[in-house]
């Protein structure tokens, strides 16, 4: 079978047509042994695409930009970015390509994307490759993600490619075929802006109301609009990932979406003992981006994008400051009221309950899981036996008990609901040490571990028997753990 004549891969280039002085056509480097390591068959399925025929040859060649379907025009990205706080005028897609846009089963439109599928013009010295281990931890935390109802960036497949990559040590290669609701991003607009070309700006900005805040487009301010919806979407995007300690790792705004999906599984972890400064990023020496900072940050990296848009918001110069500056202003009360609805529903309190009452109550807690160094995850699962009427799992994680019992004693009295609770709050998450023990495995060969800690992720919801370990904090003797970037 032809890649022309596979069954139902059409990819659309809606982005390299309406803004193509942001799309440098390109292709994947052919991989010398392509082999099939995952495959998410229900995405597939979600996509229009056919599991068994992307298992094929003709369509593991598709799954790393190999043969791509007839008419299809992958190209690399540009975009700019602020990292670390420093900006770079010019990032783009070094080691990624745009395979194309295809419509879902759903009628909406996705990218089709790959990362480490070989150099591109925006390599800036890197090799543009990929490991296996980067990439099946992308496949798994997104995976973990998405089954946690907080909006991402979906990983199809990962594809060994035969070849060796070189790190501190020499690696097996692999690419990622990434599925998103598109890769437009803060650093998108920056970098339109730096060219100075307003149009190019404007259309930019036109082709993300389309794609995803067509709302925008009936308001008498539609850029405005624009930035008050990518605003409202991040402030509830960073308040999921606080309420179920995700660290993204590297928060720079060219790992910012305008969609509101989380992108870009570099250096990221799961927070499991409780501390605002954590930080699991090999790379990030300060703490910029630490759990705790986490939402400082995403309205620094707002602010950026209203700094873009200013050309666009009103033909004066301080009346788009000022209307910048009002929308900006939005962030933390929508962040804060995002959170507190989360919170609520973490602790089990009925919908009615004032918010006033929910946020000192969290705060306190907060203050003795970290006093205490109690695992986040694991408390919040067995409050709900608390709820239930046994409050003594919980209480033998805390070892101050007169300040536990006093505020368990207050939160029972607002008669929370249990069952609610365990609909909330997971048993499992990608915990670190398994993480590390399937990407170990998997790059040796083994895929088993990998397989087992993906049927646990993939439902967190539900208790079962037989994945104990997946629920259970890390061993002692695991010690500090660092995450890397994987270039």
């Amino acid at each position: 079978m032809s890649i022309a004549s596979s069954p139902g891969v059409i990819l659309d280039d809606r982005f390299a047509r309406e803004l193509a002085e942001m799309a440098v056509a390109w292709r994947a480097e052919e991989p010398s042994e392509p082999r099939l390591l995952v495959l998410d068959e229900p995405l597939a399925a979600a996509l229009g695409l056919d599991p068994a025929w992307l298992r094929t040859r003709e369509g593991v060649r598709l799954l790393v930009g190999a043969e791509v379907p007839e008419g299809a025009s992958p190209v690399a990205q540009a975009y700019a970015g602020h990292q670390f706080g420093r900006f770079v005028p010019l990032l783009g897609d070094g080691r990624a390509l745009l395979l194309g846009e295809l419509v879902d089963a759903d009628g909406r439109l996705r990218d089709l994307h790959l990362k480490g599928s070989g150099r591109t013009p925006f390599a800036r010295g890197g090799d543009g490759l990929a490991a296996v281990g980067p990439m099946l931890r992308e496949y798994v935390v997104s995976r973990a993600m998405h089954a946690l109802g907080i909006p991402t960036t979906r990983s199809l497949a990962v594809v060994a490619t035969g070849r060796t990559v070189r790190r501190e040590t020499l690696l097996p290669g692999a690419v990622l075929a990434r599925v998103a609701s598109s890769h437009l991003r803060v650093g998108s607009f920056q970098y339109a802006r730096a060219t100075g070309d307003v149009d190019l700006l404007r259309r930019l900005a036109d082709h993300a109301i389309a794609r995803h805040h067509p709302a925008a487009a009936e308001s008498e301010q539609p850029y405005v609009a624009l930035l008050d919806a990518v605003i409202a979407a991040q402030a509830s995007l960073v308040a999921r990932w606080m309420l179920v300690g995700f660290i993204h790792g590297v928060m720079n705004t060219d790992n910012m979406t305008i969609s509101g999906e989380t992108i870009d599984y570099g250096p990221c972890a799961f927070m499991e003992t409780f501390d605002p400064a954590t930080v699991f990023s090999s790379i990030d020496q300060g703490g910029r981006y630490a759990y705790g900072n986490q939402p400082v940050v995403a309205h620094w990296n707002l602010a950026r994008l209203a700094e873009a848009l200013l050309p666009l918001l009103h033909e004066d110069q301080e009346q788009a400051v000022a209307l910048a500056g009002s929308s900006l202003d939005r962030f933390p009360p929508r962040y804060n009221a995002a959170w507190s609805v989360g919170m609520r529903a973490k602790l089990g309190l009925p919908d009615d309950l004032d918010p006033t009452s929910v946020v000192p109550l969290a705060d306190e807690l907060l203050t003795l899981l970290q006093s205490d160094h109690v695992d986040h995850t694991s408390f919040f699962r067995v409050l709900a036996v608390a709820a239930r009427g046994d409050a003594e799992p919980a209480r033998r994680l805390f070892s101050d008990l007169a300040a536990i019992d006093d505020w368990l004693a207050r939160w029972r009295a607002l008669g929370p609901d249990a069952d609610a609770m365990d609909r909330v709050n997971p048993v499992y998450i990608p915990r670190n040490h398994l993480v590390e023990e399937a990407l170990a495995a998997a790059t040796g060969g083994d895929l088993e571990p990998l397989e087992r800690l993906l049927a646990a992720v993939a439902d967190p919801y539900h208790e079962r028997t037989g994945l104990e370990r997946y629920a259970a904090a890390a061993p002692p003797d695991f010690g500090a753990y660092q995450t890397f970037c994987g270039t």
